[in-house]
């Protein structure tokens, strides 16, 4: 893909919405304890997400994971077939902040938008539980979910993965652990995922402050979540620098123009086509990160919601027209 130039403007749904978040003057996480951002957080989030639809059915789960167990919502969306298809869904947040509630009302939505099954993943967050974590809950779960495919109604042949932000990450470790693993994960969305080492890429520089998810609350997340530098140097942290992308699932990559993770985005996909991996890209212009849980005040935001379901219509084979 050619080289983004920043600065982008601001679509002025997001201009008036970046406006209005400044003049409330909230102080940002890093100067919060994590516990007090995770609340924070979560109040925030509520505010201009879409409302919670109904769904056909709602479990509350534990999946054991190496030595530990995670809290896990499996949602049944109206009108899945038997068995369902199944989309394991990871969470943003920096790693340290976010929930499965928190996500609830975008699980909904694509359960039953790709009538399918969403498990969304309560993966341990930092600084109580730091890197690889996260990475390993993630992957364990996606390996319960293949393991007990009967159990949950699951197809085992239509299972995708999907995660936002950090959640992108971590899903996109996972894909290419499945690959190694020679699970057959029918795709993966990633949403605005970060994917590189160091945060030394001209959008990053270009929207360091002022967009919503500024460089000093990167760092933040990274210094809790890192045990030290070396883990940078991780595929698992940043999967721009694996090894092998070959054989990886197809994936759908949605980026905000106006984000810091963008450029980084962007070379994911350039190297996952590189190496003959299916990629659609779909770049949201004058969009900033986080604004895929907007869909209560941003268009552009239930656009990228409908973008999604159409996918994993398509992946899953649950068209309205089948």
């Amino acid at each position: 893909m050619a080289r983004l130039e920043h600065p982008r403007p601001l679509d002025p749904q997001v201009a008036d919405l970046v406006a209005r978040i400044r003049r409330a003057n909230r102080p940002p996480y890093w100067q919060h304890p994590p516990q007090a951002a995770r609340l924070f957080h979560e109040k925030a989030s509520k505010v201009l997400e879409i409302a919670a639809a109904e769904v056909a059915q709602v479990r509350d789960l534990e999946i054991p994971v190496g030595a530990g167990r995670i809290g896990a919502r499996l949602y049944t969306g109206m009108d899945a077939p038997e068995p369902a298809p199944l989309l394991v869904f990871a969470h943003g947040g920096g790693f340290t902040v976010g929930s499965v509630e928190g996500y609830d009302a975008v699980c909904r939505m694509l359960a039953n938008g790709a009538r399918c099954k969403v498990l969304s993943i309560g993966y341990r967050l930092a600084p109580e539980y730091r890197f690889p974590t996260a990475a390993d809950d993630v992957y364990g779960a996606w390996r319960w979910a293949f393991d007990k495919h009967a159990m949950l109604g699951v197809d085992p042949a239509r299972i995708a993965g999907m995660g936002d932000s950090a959640g992108g990450t971590l899903t996109a470790q996972a894909a290419l652990r499945a690959r190694d693993d020679r699970l057959p994960l029918a795709a993966q969305v990633l949403l605005y995922p970060g994917t590189c080492a160091w945060q030394d890429t001209p959008s990053h520089e270009t929207y360091a402050a002022g967009y919503l998810l500024d460089a000093r609350t990167i760092q933040w997340f990274f210094n809790l979540y890192l045990r030290d530098d070396a883990d940078r140097l991780d595929w698992r942290f940043a999967p721009l620098d694996a090894p092998e992308f070959a054989g990886a699932a197809p994936v759908l990559l949605q980026l905000a123009e106006c984000d810091p993770l963008v450029d980084e985005g962007r070379a994911y996909g350039d190297k996952l086509r590189a190496a003959g991996v299916p990629v659609t890209c779909r770049l949201y212009q004058g969009t900033t990160h986080g604004f895929y849980n907007m869909g209560g005040a941003l268009r552009v935001a239930r656009h990228a919601q409908h973008e999604t379901v159409d996918y994993l219509r398509a992946v899953f084979g649950t068209s309205k027209s089948t």
